[in-house]
């Protein structure tokens, strides 16, 4: 297998579904801005969209890849009888947690938007939305799922477009209500749950050739179901610890009106990048990581880190300097226009900016944190990113009256790095981190690289700044050739330095 391939084609499909996740929120910007409606509906979409890239973006692969692996080296039979037990099980939890969550779903908002609670119609409305999306859980967990079955025969291409599904539903559903003058923000909620099912036909359609489920409810759980469930949790906590502080800060910036969407709209625009550096490469580079240590392959081992963390580094560290140097121009070109005021995207780019500086710490967690999951250790990670929550949580807490909602991207990125420096410390420390001197010669040169890309992307912006000002209608053109300019100068740069081979990213 190539990482650098099956990381292209993983990325591909990503990229599309984010591009017309920009779309779906640039419709969303232009008919809802940072109203009430807005914030009701983010909050809303919040919840069930945390849990989508918790179980769907790498994060329930990272337990379930090595259990079932380690099943299948044994024999296909033995691999098809842990899935269904883990497939049967993870139904019943699933719709359990969603009956009581739509029960006591007022309570819900109150946890999760406590600041909501002095606004009563934002309140009803919030509970009246997360009603409707809540079952978009148990579909798209139910996706997850079976897009580990797919990854675990090295099949990424359906799992990474499933969540196209979700953005051509909404999309649909916003011109649709403005059309018709519906209810656009209850109109998406229901196009949340809509594209839930149909994201888990597609997936169940395409993982058939693989894997023909059977549901059986067992008493008598095996030994093996029982071990991948003991570190499902941890799992998912420490591999989306980036998606929960995010949620952390979510229920912060409620006591601010229009933060949520300030922080939504910046969320979307970064996320792209870690989707790609994080998410693509870490759930590309597990399932061969965990069967080269089922086999003690020590060198296969070394080379997969060590590549892995090269491809994290060269796809998130000009994507940071880019946010950081042109925060305002990219918020400004893909959101600034009808209801979002020029005073929304200030606020947006500032949040952008800072969440920037934690672009390359978001990507490499969630490599590092391969390095345990792939020997079945998901309990240093918990201990990790349970304290990078908690230093999220207290820096928020403790400068929010002063600074207001920009704590939050702050607050996050610098946890985040400290999480970094503490995995590689522990990795170290137990011998887990297996460097080749090449490694940090290609770090360098992917350095130099994002410096002249940098030094282009300033050139560019000072050349277009009255193209790209708020009151230009057709900024987003000149925002996509700028762009296109600046990863022309960078990809050109990787190639001279040699950086581009596929033949170095083999995992052989």
């Amino acid at each position: 297998m190539n990482l650098l391939s099956s990381t292209t084609i993983f990325s591909f499909f990503t990229i599309l579904s984010r591009i017309l996740g920009y779309i779906r929120d640039i419709l969303i910007a232009i008919f809802l801005g940072t109203s009430i409606f807005a914030d009701a509906f983010f909050v809303a979409f919040r919840l069930p969209n945390t849990f989508r890239r918790l179980f769907a973006e790498g994060t329930f692969n990272a337990a379930f890849i090595p259990s079932y692996a380690s099943a299948r080296i044994k024999s296909k039979k033995i691999g098809k009888i842990f899935a269904d037990e883990v497939l049967s099980l993870l139904l019943l939890i699933l719709l359990f947690i969603v009956t009581i969550a739509e029960i006591f779903t007022p309570y819900l908002i109150y946890l999760i938007a406590p600041g909501f609670i002095e606004d009563t119609f934002k309140y009803s409305l919030a509970v009246e939305l997360t009603r409707i999306t809540f079952p978009f859980l148990l579909f798209v967990s139910l996706s997850s799922f079976f897009s580990g079955i797919l990854n675990s025969n090295n099949k990424f291409a359906a799992a990474a477009a499933a969540p196209i599904f979700l953005n051509l539903v909404l999309i649909s559903f916003i011109l649709f209500s403005y059309l018709q003058n519906l209810n656009t923000a209850k109109l998406l909620s229901y196009g949340v749950t809509l594209a839930g099912i149909l994201q888990l036909f597609f997936l169940f359609y395409v993982t058939y050739h693989f894997y023909k489920p059977s549901f059986k409810l067992k008493f008598n759980i095996s030994k093996n179901v029982k071990f991948f469930f003991k570190k499902l949790l941890p799992s998912v906590l420490s591999s989306g610890v980036t998606q929960i502080n995010i949620l952390v800060g979510t229920i912060i910036a409620s006591f601010q009106a229009g933060a949520v969407s300030y922080l939504y709209y910046a969320d979307r625009v970064y996320q792209i990048n870690l989707a790609i550096a994080g998410i693509a490469v870490g759930t590309v580079s597990l399932p061969v990581l965990s069967k080269a240590f089922k086999k003690k392959n020590l060198n296969k081992v070394s080379n997969i880190q060590n590549k892995s963390i090269e491809l994290s580094l060269l796809l998130s560290l000009p994507a940071s300097l880019a946010l950081i140097l042109a925060s305002e121009e990219i918020v400004n070109g893909l959101f600034g226009y009808g209801s979002f005021s020029s005073n929304d995207v200030l606020m947006t780019s500032i949040a952008l900016k800072f969440f920037g500086y934690g672009v390359v710490a978001f990507s490499l967690i969630k490599v590092l944190a391969n390095f345990f999951f792939a020997r079945d250790n998901t309990k240093e990670p918990f201990y990790i990113s349970s304290f990078i929550v908690f230093l999220n949580v207290s820096i928020s807490l403790s400068f929010f009256d002063k600074l207001g909602f920009i704590i939050i991207p702050i607050a996050t990125s610098i946890s985040t790095w400290v999480g970094v420096v503490i995995y590689l410390y522990l990795l170290a420390r137990r011998k887990y981190l297996l460097l080749q001197p090449k490694m940090f010669y290609n770090c360098i040169k992917i350095t130099i690289s994002s410096l002249i890309m940098s030094f282009a992307l300033i050139f560019a912006l000072d050349k277009y700044v009255s193209y790209l000002n708020y009151q230009y209608i057709y900024k987003s053109i000149y925002l996509i050739i700028i762009v296109g300019f600046v990863g022309a100068v960078y990809l050109l740069s990787c190639y001279l330095f040699g950086l581009l081979k596929i033949k170095n990213y083999k995992t052989n």
